[in-house]
């Protein structure tokens, strides 16, 4: 059983955790999170710890921000949203038992840290902004140092909440640049 209380929007997402492994849940009820559910949080923050295990989509890092600047110090797990997927339905309820448990063990935890390792220029540097395939880019970035997938702001937010280090970041950075010479290489062989 997992010692952290898990957060997610819905009741499918609770029956999906409780498919993967044995553990609580408090369901916001979708995004619109009010200020019960935000002193649920909190409570269960200060007894036992909180994971965050919202959709990857757009209301789910709504969800995920709110309780963020309202509980500090939260832990956070990540599904790609090709994991999270069925059909044009994007959601945790989606994702298999292996899936959600492969989330939870590489879970991240939030610090309001004022400074960062990783800076702009190792952003443009790595092609994770201001590049023709940035977003292709931050999306396997993401993956790799398990903090999702979200836009060029975020993504340099995201390596400061949760202290990404310049090992970590260069490493993934140079696993993407094989990938993408890889790719290349087999495009090109490709070509008659």
């Amino acid at each position: 059983m997992i010692k952290e209380i898990i957060v997610v929007e819905g009741k499918d997402d609770t029956s999906a955790i409780k498919r993967a492994l044995e553990a609580e849940t408090i369901e916001t009820g979708g995004s619109a999170i009010n200020a019960q559910i935000i002193r649920r949080i909190k409570l269960a923050q200060e007894r036992r710890g909180v994971i965050v295990f919202t959709d990857p989509d757009h209301a789910g890092e709504r969800i995920r921000k709110i309780i963020s600047s309202k509980v500090p110090g939260c832990k956070h797990a990540f599904l790609a949203r090709e994991l999270a997927q069925k059909g044009e339905d994007i959601g945790v309820e989606n994702a298999s038992p292996e899936a959600i448990r492969e989330a939870l063990a590489h879970v991240r935890t939030d610090y309001k840290a004022e400074t960062s390792e990783i800076g702009w220029e190792d952003l443009i540097e790595a092609g994770l902004i201001v590049h023709p395939q940035a977003a292709a880019r931050r999306l396997a970035m993401g993956k790799l140092l398990g903090i999702g997938y979200c836009n060029g702001k975020q993504f340099y937010n995201r390596c400061r909440m949760f202290q990404i280090s310049r090992e970590e970041f260069e490493l993934a950075a140079e696993q993407i640049e094989k990938q993408t010479e890889r790719e290349g290489n087999h495009d090109e062989q490709s070509q008659p």
